[in-house]
């Protein structure tokens, strides 16, 4: 008998490391990784291109159905097409970052993309991540997962990073940061971020990469995805990792980072 597509939605503030995890989990199953955030940063380069100004809603709910995106993997490595044009390595940029967090909350532009992020869920086995993956994008989601840490966590992980880009940065003021978007993802008008009532909470504070992947992949295996199926990629001994503080409940740690290998923060964008 068929099975129907298995999806999996991961949310969480910025710099839970959800993108991190959510690649390694969609290795390890053989699904599709769908990266919200890059669409957004697609759409934002569109509106650039076509000269929409930052902030002006108005224009951008006109000009944002000339804009087709869809994601595709080739050799392994995601491309994101807009309107054919693969444009993967254009959507990194600063400006672009900017334009899509200026654009996100615009109900015209979440709309757009919900339709085409759903039909891709629709039709394969696949794992998002973002800020309202579980409440709006796929409510019906086989497993729902709630990424988190507390902010002194995320805001160290983002410290290494950027010291280990050569980049000056402040550790105090990165902290102050996640803590200010933390604040403005829960409270804006269009998909808060929240965690969905039967979401399971994973508090990565004291997880490593490989354990945060795990109980991802445990949760998913409860909830009646065939570890046998082609669809689950096969474990190996050497994949176990131990387990992890995972609950529906339980509050984010506020211990550092410590010296095994953390689960990582990315530079997530809107989504």
């Amino acid at each position: 008998m068929e099975r129907n597509a298995f999806n999996i939605a991961i949310d969480g503030p910025a710099g839970a490391g959800k993108s991190t995890i959510a690649r390694m989990a969609a290795r390890r199953l053989g699904f599709i990784y769908v990266d919200t955030g890059a669409m957004y940063r697609a759409i934002a380069l569109f509106f650039l291109r076509q000269g929409v100004p930052a902030g002006d809603e108005a224009a951008a709910g006109q000009a944002v159905a000339g804009a087709d995106i869809t994601i595709r993997y080739q050799d392994g490595e995601q491309q994101v097409l807009l309107n054919g044009e693969n444009v993967s390595g254009l959507i990194r940029t600063e400006e672009v970052g900017n334009m899509a967090s200026s654009v996100s909350a615009y109900p015209a532009v979440r709309a757009h993309l919900l339709e085409l992020q759903r039909s891709l869920a629709a039709g394969a086995d696949v794992i998002m991540d973002g800020r309202d993956i579980g409440t709006c994008i796929l409510p019906d989601a086989d497993v729902k997962i709630y990424l988190s840490a507390s902010p002194s966590v995320r805001a160290m992980r983002r410290y290494k990073e950027l010291k280990e880009k050569g980049e000056a940065c402040n550790l105090a003021e990165i902290e102050q940061d996640i803590i200010e978007r933390d604040e403005r993802d829960r409270n804006r008008a269009v998909s808060p971020l929240r965690q969905a009532e039967d979401a399971v909470y994973v508090d990565s504070s004291e997880m490593t990469i490989e354990q945060v992947v795990e109980a991802i992949l445990a949760e998913a295996r409860a909830k009646g995805l065939d570890a046998g199926s082609p669809a689950s990629g096969g474990q190996t001994a050497g994949d176990q990792a131990a387990g992890g503080p995972v609950s529906k409940s339980q509050a984010p740690g506020d211990s550092d980072a410590g010296d095994r290998e953390r689960a990582g923060s990315d530079q997530e964008d809107a989504g």
